[in-house]
């Protein structure tokens, strides 16, 4: 005997919302890993909590909307234990690809697995939260199952390809909508080839809750994911006049500072270095790391700014990332058609020579000693 199913529909404004939720929750947890790399181990770990709360609660968040928005003939509830458990579900598993992407060593590889992570734990979430249903079941078609699988971990994949092959601020905006884009297409692809059927009774996992109660819940946690929206907006805009989005005196102009220093920043304090103190530049995203004897410190300058102020006063590109101060190098090793330089900081990494460079770095280093020994 086949069991009656209901049609059903959706409130187009609380479908806008739940893909507006979505982009922002994106947006904030996207920013709030931003430079983590010149961070303390502490506040790096902090910042990924953060971020999974964001990015795992705006999963949630963009489903209970729609799922509030949903139309049946007639009277449903929510299991509550099962919606907090979808909801842990996504932030632990997007935790887990965060943790992946900040901890250890960020190849292509491991991108694409943090990506596929991420769709994943759409998918887990989605499903997880429809069980969650009492006095009404979901009932899936394996093209259903099949397209919103696909479509989740191919968007996510790309989103995380898109904010984390390059950090840069216009990734991270291209990787958000990508990121909604998958949680919303995830969400209405499976709902579109779902049918639901009556269930007497309820289940006795967990207290019921109705629709009211639920919005109460998904309100209150969206207005926390609008505050860290508003919160990493204001860093955000803070890093665009950093780059050079407004117009300042530049730092030579002060009448008490040298005539050139590197902006850095340590422990959140901003710090100027003279370039002789430095050892060498590292492009780091759209922003490079600075070297010295003893520490290394984060720099707003993209490595294009820092070769056109560096370069004319002796440094010398040794490749497309790096910048060496000459006057550090102890010695030059060079394998087949590449090179490498070794500074007299402790525990320094060498920096890269380039094929194309190599010859210029050689003779470079050649007239630096000889300028040495000359005196």
């Amino acid at each position: 005997m086949l069991m009656q199913t209901f049609d059903f529909s959706h409130s187009f404004f609380l479908v806008a919302m739940a893909c507006i939720v979505a982009a922002v929750a994106g947006f904030t947890g996207l920013s709030l890993t931003r430079d983590l790399s010149s961070k303390p181990a502490f506040q790096k770990k902090v910042s990924v909590a953060l971020a999974s709360i964001a990015l795992g609660g705006g999963i949630w968040s963009m489903h209970f909307i729609a799922m509030l928005g949903l139309q049946l003939p007639i009277l449903f509830y929510y299991d509550a234990a099962i919606t907090l458990v979808s909801a842990l579900t996504a932030v632990l598993i997007v935790g887990g690809a965060l943790i992946l992407l900040h901890f250890t060593e960020r190849t292509p590889q491991v991108i694409t697995i943090a990506g596929a992570i991420v769709g994943v734990g759409i998918l887990v979430m989605h499903y997880i939260g429809m069980a969650g249903l009492e006095l009404c079941r979901a009932v899936y078609t394996p093209i259903g199952l099949l397209v919103s699988s696909a479509v989740a971990i191919v968007l996510c994949v790309l989103a995380i390809w898109i904010a984390y092959g390059t950090r840069t601020n216009r990734n991270i905006l291209i990787g958000t909508l990508c990121f909604a884009a998958a949680v919303c297409s995830v969400h209405f692809l499976a709902m579109a080839w779902t049918a639901f059927e009556p269930v007497p009774g309820v289940t006795d996992f967990g207290p019921s809750m109705s629709n009211q109660t639920l919005a109460l819940g998904v309100i209150m946690f969206s207005f926390i994911i609008f505050g860290a929206c508003l919160w990493v907006s204001v860093t955000y805009l803070e890093g665009l006049k950093g780059e050079g989005g407004a117009q300042e005196p530049a730092p030579q102009t002060a009448p008490h500072q040298p005539l050139l220093q590197i902006p850095c920043e340590r422990d959140g304090s901003k710090v100027f270095v003279s370039p002789a103190e430095v050892q060498f530049v590292r492009a780091d995203g759209h922003y490079t790391q600075v070297y010295t004897a003893s520490e290394r410190m984060f720099c707003v300058w993209p490595v294009t700014e820092a070769s056109k102020r560096l370069v004319p006063m002796g440094f010398l590109q040794t490749h497309r990332s790096y910048l060496v101060n000459p006057a550090h190098v102890t010695r030059f090793e060079r394998t087949k058609d590449k090179g490498r330089c070794i500074f007299s900081g402790d525990d320094l990494p060498p920096a890269p020579v380039s094929r194309a460079k190599l010859k210029t770095v050689q003779d470079a280093l050649a007239a630096h000693v000889g300028a040495i020994h000359a005196r």
